[in-house]
């Protein structure tokens, strides 16, 4: 059975640093494309950032690059998301997707989804 569990999410203070894992567990993880996203109240999810099935290609939000980092392990099943930086603009339920295919390949539908971990970056 496929699972996605996200962790690290959490209360921090505006500049501060966070890094959210992913860990897959019941399919070929080198096979998928692998994406975070995110959904703050009362807004619709978004792209956050995606990774290639080896990792040579990422692409990210304009809103966070050059702050957030995304990496995949391939060995061991798990994609991170380093965030600095942090704005309260940030504040979310950040989601772990996987996808075997996508046009374009960071389309990042959810074939698969995590429940998600809580970031709040407080002012």
């Amino acid at each position: 059975q496929v699972h996605l569990a996200e962790s690290g999410g959490g209360l921090v203070q505006s500049g501060g640093s966070l890094k959210l894992s992913c860990a897959v567990f019941g399919l070929t993880f080198r096979d998928y494309y692998m994406s975070w996203h995110r959904q703050a109240p009362g807004k619709e999810r978004e792209l956050v950032a995606a990774i290639s099935k080896v990792g040579t290609s990422t692409k990210y939000a304009d809103s966070v690059k050059g702050r957030f980092t995304i990496s995949r392990d391939n060995a061991k099943n798990r994609i991170t998301l380093q965030m600095n930086n942090l704005k309260p603009e940030d504040t979310a339920v950040y989601y772990c997707y996987a996808d075997l295919d996508a046009t374009p390949w960071y389309l990042g539908r959810g074939d698969y989804r995590g429940q998600g971990t809580q970031v709040t970056v407080s002012s």
